[in-house]
């Protein structure tokens, strides 16, 4: 099972969690005391699995983000301050463009959905256990920027060595434990899902979210070359044939740090200047997750329509301010994006626990295609950032 590749294993998820809920109807088991104990069986592992993710979530936030803020203020000069203000104000502006566009075509396309074949207590777990996080998601990323912004001025590096290997902890929980069970969790989740009769108005929504994420991603991808072209004077939508490799081996990898190398070639056959591309294509790995970006705005407000809930500009805000300085920090692994913003979309969006499950299952359904379109961006703002180092150096000559 490890072998497939982590969409293969949603997708088997998905379907082996909708024949489990369906079953009970196309077997007449539906009233049945096994098939009720295996959807509460699901219910439990569910709602287990969601309690050890909530404990998670501040250490991962504190991890991955201080190391982050850490790391990028010890980079100082002026290609890095281009590169991290070109990736967030990109990352905000999609954000901004993602809702407007969300507000006009997703209340159309997404109604309530609301459970109406079982009691409401039907599926409830076994049992349940309390593990408080050890401190709240907001409290986790004032404290992140404390220490990031206070170690990136310290001379030594002995506490920054401390927090990397808090990183190495928290990354190795994420690979072998978190990444791997997602697929039962969200088989579990569709079980549920189906055995309550919600299972066609929750796949239309996905399918809906689905649809338009990856239109938007892709006009996206457009408009950041068109940008190049419009900053470098040069007509670099010609350019984008040379970044297809990246693009696929994204899609493949679900990882940008995964695909620096062929980035890197990408790059350098769109004749980035090698110094250039070695800076920004490495870091913008790691800030630069428009595609992100996107499908959590999107999602959000996908699921709190379908959850009843009017996703306002007040609301969304804040919500997408705070998103890009989150991606800006967010690893770029499997799942990094939707781990890190976890916390963002409980504390700002008052996300409950069924809703941060779908947006957690929607961003892994879709992480390769985000993926990809974040490492298609890169290869834009390698193209601005090296037209922006030419002039200056013209300039100091």
């Amino acid at each position: 099972m490890k072998q497939l590749g982590l969409l293969i294993r949603l997708i088997i998820g998905i379907i082996a969690g909708t024949i489990i809920g369906l079953s009970g109807g196309w077997l007449g088991i539906a009233d049945s005391t096994g098939f009720i104990a295996v959807i509460r069986a699901f219910a439990t592992f569910t709602s287990l699995f969601s309690t050890f993710l909530s404990f998670m979530i501040p250490l991962i936030i504190v991890a991955f983000v201080t190391v982050g803020m850490a790391e990028l203020g010890k980079k100082a000069n002026r290609l890095f301050l281009l590169t991290l203000g070109l990736a967030y104000g990109t990352t905000v502006l999609s954000g901004f463009i993602t809702f407007f566009i969300g507000r006009v075509t997703l209340p159309s396309l997404i109604q309530p959905i609301t459970g109406d074949v079982l009691e409401s207590n039907a599926f409830d777990p076994f049992f349940t256990i309390e593990v408080e996080p050890i401190f709240g998601v907001m409290t986790a990323l004032v404290l992140s920027f404390v220490l990031g912004i206070g170690m990136a001025n310290l001379r030594g590096r002995a506490m920054l060595d401390v927090f990397r290997d808090l990183q190495t902890i928290v990354s190795g929980v994420l690979a072998r434990i978190i990444i791997p069970l997602i697929p039962v969790h969200i088989a579990g989740l569709f079980s549920g899902i189906a055995a309550e009769g919600r299972l066609f108005a929750t796949i239309k929504m996905f399918a809906s979210l689905f649809a338009i994420i990856l239109i938007l991603q892709v006009l996206y991808i457009f408009s950041q070359f068109a940008l190049a072209s419009i900053v470098c004077r040069k007509n670099h939508i010609k350019s984008m044939k040379n970044v297809i490799p990246a693009y696929f081996t994204a899609l493949g990898t679900q990882s940008s740090a995964s695909t620096i190398p062929i980035a890197l070639n990408c790059a350098y056959n769109n004749n980035v200047n090698r110094d250039v591309a070695d800076f920004v294509i490495p870091l913008c790995a790691t800030i630069n997750l428009n595609g992100d970006t996107i499908c959590l705005t999107l999602g959000s407000m996908g699921i709190m329509l379908a959850s009843g809930i009017e996703p306002t500009f007040a609301l969304f805000a804040p919500f997408i301010m705070m998103l890009g300085i989150t991606m800006v920090a967010a690893p770029g692994v499997p799942g990094g994006g939707v781990m890190s913003a976890l916390g963002l979309i409980t504390s700002m969006l008052g996300f409950t626990e069924p809703m941060q499950q779908l947006i957690i299952a929607l961003h892994f359904s879709q992480d390769s295609f985000g993926t990809a379109t974040n490492v298609t961006g890169d290869q834009a703002l390698a193209l601005i950032v090296d037209k922006f180092d030419h002039s200056t150096s013209d300039k100091d000559r």
